[in-house]
């Protein structure tokens, strides 16, 4: 999805807010949160959100009802809404759909299984959320499938060097210091030392294979991906 797409996680369990933030922020995607439906409400009046993660057991009041709200609403009627919840009964899911819901989700849930559903549900309602393949030399890039090919061939890649070839192809022929991939790749969570970069970068390469020679050194300073 595109880096700016915007979730509102509607949860009042501080963990498990957390847990969702962290998962959908490292998929590059701005979050806000509320712990009451009320203040749901006034989150997405003031500005409408791509997605609303919609917990079913609120403190004022249940998520269906904010969803019979939203749904009842003009402005907000085609918000994407995925319910959490710990109730696993068929009925109850069948409710959480009835009343509008796009999606179901089951506490525990994996971050990874959230994250998937989220992308298929804005490919499915929000198509222009969707992010285009980038494309480098012989390298491809799907940001919605987390794939790499070399000349059309896929290739093994770690989780570190896909999130770094991802962030160099979309910003190519600029040059980076280790501390600044530091901050924008891995961000304020990561306890990386600069000279980790270097190794995040040389096995970005032996993963590209043919194609390594896309990620330059620039002494003293950086790196950077060139096609020139």
């Amino acid at each position: 999805m595109a880096d700016n797409t915007n979730v509102l996680v509607v949860e009042d369990e501080p963990a498990i807010v957390e847990l969702v933030s962290y998962s959908l922020r490292e998929a590059g995607w701005d979050i806000r949160s509320a712990d009451t439906a009320q203040g749901a409400w006034e989150s997405i009046s003031r500005g409408k959100p791509d997605l609303v993660l919609l917990d079913w057991m609120l403190p004022d009041q249940s998520g269906l009802r904010l969803l019979a709200r939203l749904r009842a609403d003009r402005d907000f009627q085609d918000i994407p809404v995925i319910m959490l919840t710990a109730k696993s009964m068929e009925e109850d899911k069948i409710a959480g759909l009835n009343n509008g819901a796009d999606d179901y989700v089951t506490k525990p849930f994996s971050p990874r299984e959230l994250l998937a559903r989220s992308r298929a549900l804005l490919r499915r309602k929000s198509p222009h959320l969707a992010e285009a393949p980038l494309r480098a030399g012989a390298v491809t890039l799907d940001p919605n499938s987390c794939t790499v090919a070399v000349e059309g061939q896929q290739i093994d890649i770690g989780n570190a060097e896909y999130k770094l070839l991802k962030f160099l192809m979309a910003h190519r022929e600029r040059v980076f210091s280790r501390a600044q991939l530091l901050d924008k790749v891995w961000g304020d969570h990561a306890v990386i030392e600069e000279r980790t970069v270097d190794v995040h970068v040389l096995r970005l390469r032996k993963a590209l294979k043919s194609a390594d020679g896309l990620i330059r050194t620039v002494r003293s300073v950086g790196y950077m991906l060139s096609e020139k």
